[in-house]
């Protein structure tokens, strides 16, 4: 079972999920930041300037730093595994846009010191259950359901009940679900998109929020099925509040949710040490070996050492243990530190193809375990692991 703890102090707030008393993930969110958390978030935004150069647009969405918008973001979504031979030249950016014109959008990547946000007009409201996509009609379902009779289930549930030109993406904890519980989710996304869409046509041409996306452990509890969730502790009466809100939003009331108050709950969980370590950026094997991590502006690069480890039979046999086990905890690190963008792994290298892809395979169903949507590329010509992963929360420091 897993259990969500939230332990505010000073301005700082740490949230742990832990799952059978091992932290599995950890967020930090620092009130006083200079950069807020704004992604998922929806805005009036209107058009300042065009960039034909870079195919893109910034826009004004009312926060400090002007987003920015792509020429594909604008443009019209399409379902690449079915319209691939429909697929035309990107139109220019100044045929698609205008100075001043007020576009809908939604935040997808946060800023930075360096960038504003990045933002997109391809709507997603997110449920338990689905996401609802109303600017375009594809419906898919998540690779990580397998079961193709439930994948046909869930396929027919929506298509039969989602609203005129409204898509979805389908998610992994609908699978098994009663009909009523997809439907009913469908009911409210479509009415929550109604209320922004009709609040944007009302405003003038002035940035402004429509639509605040959910905290981060309002997230996870959408995120993660009701029955896996033990309970939420929290040492601040505000917090508690909250989250029974969105408890009872979320009927989710089967949920303990419990207040210690003016506790540290992060000593008093003996979460210290755990928390310690996923900074630090050596990780031990339990064979002897170790993986390194190391972040770069463009990448996360990931070592992987035989360390200690000498083996018991051939040379091969003694590195496909160390990888084998460095993928496990290559997973978990993934999730834990919420590690997102492009990946790089540096696995000792392997003589037998068999090996490589039963080590991609462990990876692939390893990954299975991540809320976040991975993407593994196999491997390179270099020998080299690659693969993408999306943040599940931007980080606010």
């Amino acid at each position: 079972m897993i259990d969500i703890l939230i332990n505010k102090k000073d301005k700082n707030k740490t949230i742990a999920v832990v799952e059978n008393g091992k932290l599995i993930e950890i967020y930090e969110d620092n009130i006083n930041s200079k950069h807020k958390r704004n992604e998922g978030n929806i805005y009036t935004g209107i058009i300042k300037d065009i960039i034909p150069g870079m195919q893109a647009a910034f826009i004004d969405i009312g926060t400090e730093k002007n987003s920015f918008i792509h020429v594909k973001d604008v443009i019209p979504q399409i379902n690449e595994k079915i319209d691939k031979v429909e697929i035309m030249k990107e139109p220019k950016i100044k045929d698609v846009v205008k100075i001043n014109q007020k576009l809908l959008v939604q935040v997808q990547k946060d800023s930075n010191d360096k960038k504003g946000a990045r933002t997109t007009t391809h709507i997603k409201l997110t449920g338990k259950y689905i996401i609802l996509l109303p600017q375009t009609t594809i419906v898919t379902i998540s690779q990580k359901i397998e079961n193709e009779v439930e994948k046909e289930r869930l396929l027919k549930i929506v298509k039969d009940n989602l609203p005129s030109n409204m898509g979805c993406i389908v998610r992994t904890s609908a699978e098994k679900q009663k009909k009523e519980n997809i439907i009913n989710e469908i009911n409210i996304l479509y009415q929550q998109w109604n209320e922004i869409y009709n609040n944007f046509k009302k405003v003038n041409k002035q940035p402004q929020l429509l639509y605040k996306s959910p905290s981060i452990v309002e997230k996870i509890i959408i995120d993660i099925p009701n029955e896996k969730i033990n309970s939420i502790i929290v040492n601040d009466k505000e917090d508690y509040d909250e989250i029974k809100k969105v408890l009872n939003k979320r009927i989710a009331q089967n949920i303990k949710l419990i207040l210690e108050e003016k506790e540290d709950i992060v000593k008093k969980y003996d979460l210290e040490h755990q928390i310690e370590k996923t900074e630090q950026r050596k990780v031990w094997l339990n064979c002897g070996g170790f993986i390194t991590i190391d972040t770069t502006e463009a990448l996360v690069a990931i070592d992987v050492n035989s360390g200690k480890y000498i083996g018991k039979s051939t040379l091969e046999d003694t590195i496909y243990k160390v990888n084998y086990e460095a993928t496990i905890e290559i997973a978990k690190q993934l999730r834990l530190r919420d590690i997102g963008g492009i990946i790089i792994i540096d696995y000792i290298d392997m003589k037998l193809e068999e090996n490589k892809e039963k080590i991609e395979r462990l990876l692939k169903e390893t990954l299975k375990q991540d809320r976040a949507k991975t993407q593994v590329e196999g491997f390179t010509k270099l020998n080299l692991m690659e693969l993408t992963r999306k943040h599940i929360c931007a980080h606010n420091s």
